[in-house]
């Protein structure tokens, strides 16, 4: 299997069908071998339905349901440890970076990158007009001089959600994670840092939902969550088998 895209969906009616379906058609169109693994984390709405009516139609399309809303983070981590592909893309379900970005990020792991994310934070990278609120953008920014001062130094942008990761670096950092919501990503680059697994910024067209289940709260959450890493790093935590 060449690539695995993990889907991680909370109440995500409105947008899985779209996503799910551009996806499939573009890798299929591209003959890439590929596997669609939408892992719905305690959703309320007609996610799983409409997933599950998808399954005859789409063959690479799998559905992990998990019953009780654990997070994003806990979502993507059973993605990337049931996945089976060579890389692995974990996607958000409202298609915010279209899945032809892949075309640019891909050759950085001919280049020896094991991790490769997309970011809005760097040259090249573009926003779509009315999808980062003011507020989200300011938050953000300030936010990031935190995450890179205590967890992961040099990474412009922890928190978009399209990342691609080798089968190896995986296998080696998810079952290690402890982060089941929003700071899960701040918590796999600093254990690529850790494992000496190197990391590349590329960057990427975002187009947000306004809509997007990220509050304000979440921000707060994340820096606590940063302070958490950063602390496993320093006791040791993630030395243990």
């Amino acid at each position: 299997m060449y690539l695995s895209v993990i889907i991680p969906a909370y109440n995500e009616e409105k947008h899985i069908r779209k996503t799910v379906e551009s996806i499939y058609q573009y890798l299929s169109g591209k003959n890439l071998e590929h596997e669609i693994l939408v892992v719905t984390d305690g959703s309320r709405d007609k996610t799983d339905d409409i997933v599950g009516s998808m399954l005859s139609a789409v063959p690479a399309l799998q559905l992990l349901s998990y019953e009780r809303n654990r997070g994003k983070g806990f979502a993507v981590r059973q993605g990337m440890l049931k996945a089976k592909g060579e890389y692995r893309l974990f996607t958000d379900a409202d298609n915010a970076t279209s899945i032809d970005h892949i075309e640019k990020m891909m050759p950085h792991f001919n280049r020896g990158y094991d991790v490769v994310i997309g970011s809005i934070a760097i040259k090249g990278s573009t926003v779509a007009g009315g999808s980062e609120p003011v507020w989200r953008r300011l938050f953000g920014k300030m936010g990031n001089l935190f995450i890179q001062a205590v967890a992961v130094p040099g990474i412009s942008d922890t928190q978009r959600g399209f990342k691609i990761i080798t089968a190896e670096a995986a296998n080696k950092i998810f079952p290690k994670t402890t982060i089941d919501r929003w700071g899960f990503d701040i918590e796999m680059l600093a254990l690529a840092r850790k494992f000496g697994y190197k990391i590349k910024e590329v960057p990427v067209m975002w187009k947000n939902d306004p809509n997007s289940h990220v509050k304000l709260n979440a921000y707060f959450q994340v820096l606590m969550e940063t302070v958490k890493i950063r602390w496993n790093l320093m006791t040791g935590k993630y030395n243990a088998k």
